[in-house]
């Protein structure tokens, strides 16, 4: 595992998707010592059976194991091991709650039945473990009305009141499609195991965390949502624009699909604007600059067309206009600030960088760290050293289809 601050804290990961997978791995990229335990079909079947999963495949094809590359699995699972083990037969059962015993965190995000469907919920892990941490996060919490509701990032997100404010008109709202609910539950969990963590070192006791993604959102509602309730304006959509910064848009550049963001904060952002982009009026305070808005946007558009994204960003970043490129993915990947600080990690085989760690201090980094695990490729080290378990018992748990290497079809 990576020698991080975390290591040696214990982690058993059963999430899937990205909220789940996406907290556990920011907790294994700190150090901790994650054992994704996986059911022997997670990753889908043996046999390559057509199309293209969500992200595609690691190095671009299926190759003779499909199930090891799914790009946007493989993403997720670094820094972890794997243990593919069948919870519903009582013998993966029995061996998942000796694997509890020796553990410091369960974490899950399945529906609010699941676990309690396996009969392996906090209060029945906390018998095994008193001073285990139990962090769930559903889609809607453990309790209410919504409980038994199916979840899914881009239909809680318009729940959260996110969506209120998005779109380009009174008539069109609209969402981030892509589930921005599961990354910011994601960072709630990781904090979440800290604070218990720190509070069972204090008093001795495990914990039952539990969150949700709806509620995750919820708290990212910014000041609209309380200027609403004091009655002060109605949720008005902008699109690109600001309500008290003005001109603030994305404008067409040259190119293919080219564009630039930029920001006019305040008066001296307006002056430096001016002082780059021909035909403004420099006289212009805010409420004119509000009440000719389009006139300003045709402006700053004729002169941004004429220019490489790049250069319409340097050129106002150097006078002190926020200004910054819209990058698709290569660009990201390629962009010199990034590649500066060494942000993405050639981890994985093939051509495809990984995103690293945004934290950084002394004591983390990415040297340590390891790809993605095959499926099951830790079923016997994880048994051997957490449990003591012998060859012969593990064989037994092998030839039984208790623990998995492979998808069983």
């Amino acid at each position: 595992m990576a020698n991080g601050p975390l290591r040696g804290l214990r982690i058993l990961d059963l999430t899937h998707v990205w909220a789940g997978p996406l907290g556990t791995r920011i907790l294994a990229d700190l150090g901790a010592d994650v054992v994704k335990i996986e059911a022997p079909m997670g990753r889908g079947p043996r046999q390559y059976r057509g199309g293209l999963p969500l992200g595609g495949w690691l190095g671009g094809a299926p190759l003779d194991e499909p199930w090891n590359v799914n790009a946007i699995f493989v993403k997720l699972q670094r820094n972890k091991k794997s243990v593919a083990i069948d919870l519903k037969q009582p013998a993966g059962r029995e061996t998942f709650l000796q694997l509890v015993k020796t553990a410091d965190v369960v974490m899950e995000n399945f529906s609010a039945r699941a676990m309690p469907a396996l009969r392996l919920d906090y209060a029945e892990l906390a018998k095994a473990n008193p001073r285990i941490i139990y962090v769930a996060m559903p889609g809607y919490g453990k309790s209410g009305p919504y409980k038994e509701r199916v979840a899914f990032g881009p239909t809680v997100e318009p729940m959260s009141g996110l969506t209120t404010v998005m779109g380009y008109g009174p008539d069109e709202p609209r969402n981030t499609a892509m589930a921005l609910m599961d990354p910011i539950t994601a960072v709630n969990a990781a904090a979440a195991v800290m604070e218990a963590v720190r509070r069972r070192e204090r008093t001795g006791e495990g914990a039952y965390v539990e969150m949700s993604l709806h509620e995750g959102g919820v708290a990212f509602c910014g000041p609209w949502l309380i200027e609403t309730q004091l009655g002060r304006r109605d949720i008005v959509r902008l699109g690109n624009r600001h309500p008290e910064m003005a001109p603030h848009g994305v404008y067409r550049c040259a190119g293919d699909d080219a564009w630039i963001a930029l920001a006019c904060r305040h008066d001296a952002d307006w002056q430096a604007l001016c002082g780059v982009v021909e035909g403004l009026p420099a006289e212009a305070d805010l409420a004119a600059r509000f009440a000719r808005h389009d006139a300003i946007d045709a402006a700053i558009s004729a002169w941004t067309v004429q220019r490489s994204k790049a250069d319409a960003a340097d050129r106002l970043q150097n006078a002190g206009v926020p200004a910054g490129a819209v990058n698709i993915t290569p660009d990201m990947t390629a962009d010199p600030q990034v590649q500066a600080r060494g942000f993405f990690v050639p981890l994985e085989h093939g051509p495809t960088p990984m995103p690293g760690n945004p934290v950084k201090m002394a004591g983390i980094g990415s040297d340590d760290w390891t790809p993605c695990p095959r499926l099951g490729a830790d079923n016997r080290p994880v048994l051997r050293d957490w449990l003591g378990y012998d060859d012969e018992r593990i064989a037994a748990l092998e030839e039984a289809g208790v623990l998995v290497d492979k998808p069983p079809r």
